[in-house]
């Protein structure tokens, strides 16, 4: 196992996040990427802690996502399963889990402050953080450097997600941008560090 975390998290974390895994018995499983989700916690009939992460170029990416749901386990565990996925009880139990790694040792100078600041009240997702998600995005592979983000496209832009759909940007509402999809007139909110394909401008 220790192998298989060396190749996925930065190496001064493999021991202390090999001891949670030994610690809560958790059958860690590593899939291929889902771009609906970056890793998921849930309790088999049998018992068994089962955690699924996509399997990542980018180490701090993975390692979030794979102390996340440790979290899950550890907050349903001490707190019963009636808690609310990402309420107090699991944003607690994330930041305890995660305080002890944030330090140089384990993640580059520029990412501290963010992550630091992500865990005095972490989101569900690293992903809605924008700023920690367009910085963690620097450690991705090519391929994903070839990307744009939907804050960055201009006013009108055409552009394609994930799925295939083609969409045109609009206004800025609050924090997310309204987007039009074209086949469907219909109209979706971005969050601003979404990757998209940029088609023309």
């Amino acid at each position: 196992m220790k192998d298989v975390l060396l190749k996925y998290i930065p190496e001064r974390a493999v021991d202390p996040c090999f001891e949670l895994i030994r610690e809560f018995s958790v059958h860690l499983k590593i899939v291929n990427e889902r771009f609906t989700r970056h890793g998921d916690y849930r309790r088999l009939p049998n018992g068994q802690h089962m955690i699924t992460v996509n399997a990542s170029s980018n180490k701090y990416r993975f390692f979030i996502t794979l102390i996340h749901e440790i979290a899950h386990l550890v907050a349903f565990e001490k707190y019963g399963r009636q808690i609310k996925p990402h309420g107090i009880e699991w944003k607690r139990t994330f930041q305890h889990l995660m305080i002890p790694f944030i330090r140089p040792e384990i993640f580059p100078s520029e990412l501290l402050p963010l992550i630091a600041r992500h865990f005095k009240n972490p989101k569900a997702s690293s992903s809605t953080d924008a700023n920690l998600a367009i910085a963690l995005n620097a450690y991705d592979t090519a391929q994903h450097k070839e990307k744009s983000y939907v804050f960055e496209l201009p006013f009108g832009s055409v552009f394609r997600i994930y799925n295939g759909k083609v969409f045109k940007k609009g206004t800025k509402r609050r924090k997310r941008f309204e987007c039009m999809e074209l086949a469907s007139g219909r109209v979706y909110l971005f969050q601003p560090n979404a990757e998209v394909e940029l088609i023309n401008d």
